[in-house]
């Protein structure tokens, strides 16, 4: 048997200007032997139109998980599964309850090999899920597509891509904030002020993308023909039994509950109210995000733990900004950009989740891909970062 891949064991690649997203392109093609698992995935929009997913599936020889050798051959075959995960459950005209055992057995082993639950989580949706036109230029928008779709189109690709190039501009800032917590150690007041700067910056080019997002995603497109997609299967009202995973030892034969792919699978905020000491009264969401740390590559996981563990920057700042000013400055600057962050967020899930018309119970307005009422909750953690202003 294959041992699971030490993945949090690996130094991330924020010294490659990469933040959360991987050191090296994503892998756009499994070996020769994965061809028709790989036919399948290529022609996914064409099979969801015809509602052929399930014979599609039926048809296809067994998955070779032990072929599978690098991180990137994981993690490619972790998002063709999901992909065809996904379609195969909320694809059709009812959600199917079972997953056959030619998917959900290879879907399954994948999956612990690199330490994620057997779903459709961020790290597949997005961070590895994209290309670059020119390899010479930048991760931006302009310069990158999709790999995979489930229906495709401009909506459907502008949807994600705006999600990777908000990781690309993060990546200052995420490499900024072990640096910061080291200046607090040795009490360099300049040092902290500067690598506080260099993540204001960040925000700011992260708020830019966000406010694109409109620019190609229309909320009508993506809430019919992109969000039904996502959902999983805990909370979701069209699956309240959960999904059974077919041929699969470790379940028993029992339903299983899974949280939908969603943007709060990404360490970027999580890392940042870590290390700025930000924190949110007990609610719902915050146990619900605490949770979808279980979605992150195991090695965001423990970068955003290490950052908890401090020094903490604010009490530094509370105690030095009257000595040196631009501590103050710089912290503020920070909170105020992450409470525009947020406040773009909020105003994202009320235009393009509850002001749309609900029409399929397995899509619900008031309840978001990861299976939680949302509103009230976003309105909160955005009034709370602002409160931590000095």
């Amino acid at each position: 048997m294959n041992k699971p891949l030490n993945i949090s064991n690996q130094s991330l690649p924020f010294v490659q200007g990469r933040g959360f997203l991987p050191a090296e392109d994503p892998l756009m093609r499994l070996a020769p032997i994965f061809d028709p698992w790989e036919e399948l995935a290529l022609q996914l929009p064409k099979i969801l139109v015809c509602d052929r997913i399930a014979a599609a599936i039926a048809g296809l020889p067994p998955f070779a998980v032990d072929k599978l050798r690098t991180e990137p051959e994981l993690e490619r075959a972790m998002l063709i599964l999901s992909f065809l995960g996904h379609a195969y459950v909320l694809g059709g005209r009812e959600p199917r309850i079972r997953i056959p055992e030619r998917l959900a057995v290879p879907w399954c082993q994948v999956a612990k090999r690199l330490g994620r639950p057997p779903v459709l989580s961020y790290a597949s949706y997005a961070l590895h899920n994209w290309r670059r036109i020119d390899p010479d230029s930048p991760v931006t928008l302009g310069n990158i597509v999709l790999l995979q779709n489930f229906l495709g189109g401009l909506d459907e690709e502008w949807f994600v891509l705006v999600h990777v190039d908000i990781e690309a501009k993060a990546a200052p800032a995420m490499a900024s904030l072990l640096p910061a917590q080291a200046a607090v150690k040795t009490g360099n007041h300049r040092a902290l002020a500067k690598r506080l700067g260099c993540i204001a910056i960040a925000l700011e080019a992260m708020n830019q993308i966000l406010d694109r997002m409109p620019e190609s995603c229309d909320p009508y497109i993506y809430y019919t023909r992109v969000r039904p997609y996502i959902h999983g299967w805990k909370d979701n009202p069209g699956l309240p039994q959960g999904v059974i995973y077919d041929g699969v030892a470790d379940y028993d034969n029992l339903p299983q509950h899974f949280r939908g792919e969603t943007g709060a699978q990404t360490g970027i905020i999580p890392a940042l109210d870590g290390a700025l000491g930000i924190t949110h009264q007990d609610d719902p969401l915050r146990a619900y995000l605490m949770e979808m740390r279980q979605y992150m590559p195991p090695g965001h996981r423990a970068y955003v733990e290490a950052i908890e563990r401090g020094p903490s920057i604010r009490d530094y700042v509370i105690a030095h900004h009257e000595s040196h000013p631009p501590l103050r400055e710089e912290y503020n600057a920070c909170i105020r950009l992450i409470e525009c962050f947020r406040a773009k967020h909020h105003e994202y899930a009320a235009r393009y989740i509850q002001m749309q018309s609900q029409k399929n119970i397995s899509n619900p307005t008031e309840i978001g891909t990861g299976g939680t009422p949302f509103m009230v909750y976003l309105q909160k953690h955005k009034r709370e970062t602002l409160e931590h202003l000095i």
